[in-house]
């Protein structure tokens, strides 16, 4: 809970007083505070600039002097922005710059800028302010004493004529009633200071109630049509488009595709565990089946081939397979074997 300093009307410091929260909730919406304010500042302006264009320029119809042959630049009319008595070029047109802004959203910007200020501690709480007559030294003497320094605004409860007379010779000094000041008027001054009967006998106005309850659903009302209204349109942006047809068209496909998955789907038996494959050497004698025999890898077809001792075998499995880089392997374990038969027949000679 945010607190402020407390002072009695004499100056005397009091303890620091609790500010309420439906006021001081101690949250700054910076974003609606720069909507406010520049709402505020474009309201000022009076809008009735105005000047006058080569065609409102009284005179110069007739052109200056012939297109050709003067040696001097080309010239339509003395009336032209370059001349001197002309017209301007865009001139300002009087126009309204009001701009129109939500009374929850200046509710939000006010509070914002009570809790800017109360958490810089620029908030005084003062007594009621009696003058009887006004007096810009009293005034000043009061704010002295309360140690307000800078601009300062006062906020009294309800309309006081005597301290408004006495602060309008200051131009640092302005005095509103409270809940008449606007979120400009606060983020003005360096020091807020407020009575205490106002700020204790203050309510939350309706616009303070809506926009706190639409800030507590996490998204302001407005915002929340706004987006609502931008999806209606795009809604109606794709009908138009013919992107309904297309809907309705993969509507069916869609329908019963979720037909398919919601059906159960029945259990596959469990599949045995493979079991890997392991060439073997053909018997040496060439009894079995060599088209049954799966020759390995290339890798390992020089190893395979080193255990088969037939040559009728070897020349078997190379006529099965068809790799043309395993006929060197062949062809090696060939040679070896005829070359091993021809040693042999030589020593039983």
């Amino acid at each position: 809970m945010l607190k402020a300093r407390y002072y009695q009307t004499d100056g005397a410091k009091g303890g620091e007083q609790d500010l309420p929260e439906w006021l001081f909730d101690g949250v700054v919406n910076e974003d609606v505070l720069h909507q406010v304010i520049k709402a505020y500042l474009s309201n000022q302006r009076q809008g009735t600039a105005s000047a006058k264009s080569r065609g409102q320029v009284r005179g110069g119809g007739a052109k200056p002097w012939k297109q050709k042959g003067t040696g001097r630049a080309r010239q339509g009319t003395i009336r032209a922005v370059q001349w001197a008595g002309g017209g301007v070029a865009f001139p300002p047109i009087p126009h309204s710059w009001r701009q129109r802004v939500p009374k929850k959203v200046r509710a939000l910007a006010r509070r914002s800028a009570f809790n800017a200020r109360a958490q810089g501690e620029r908030v005084v709480l003062i007594d009621a302010i009696d003058f009887e007559a006004p007096k810009t030294k009293q005034l000043l003497g009061l704010l002295s004493a309360i140690g307000a320094e800078g601009k300062i605004l006062v906020l009294t409860d309800g309309s006081k004529d005597n301290v408004h007379l006495s602060a309008r010779n200051l131009p640092n000094v302005e005095t509103r009633p409270f809940g008449q000041e606007s979120a400009y008027d606060i983020l003005w001054a360096s020091v807020v200071v407020i009575e205490k009967t106002a700020l204790d006998s203050a309510e939350p106005s309706e616009a303070d109630r809506e926009a706190t309850s639409s800030r507590g659903r996490g998204e302001p009302e407005v915002r929340g049509r706004e987006r609502d209204a931008i999806a209606e349109q795009a809604e109606r942006r794709k009908a138009h488009r013919g992107h309904s047809k297309t809907a309705k068209l993969a509507a069916p496909k869609a329908e019963a595709a979720e037909k398919k998955a919601a059906q159960p789907k029945p259990e596959k038996p469990a599949e045995p565990e493979a079991t890997p494959e392991v060439a073997e050497a053909p018997a040496a004698d060439g009894g079995s089946d060599v088209g049954s025999v799966k020759p390995p890898k290339i890798a390992e077809l020089a190893d395979f081939l080193a255990q088969i001792d037939s040559a009728a075998t070897v020349k078997a499995l190379q006529a099965s397979d068809a790799r043309k880089t395993a006929q060197a392997h062949y062809d090696a374990r060939l040679t070896e074997l005829e070359g091993g038969n021809e040693a042999q027949e030589g020593d039983d000679a």
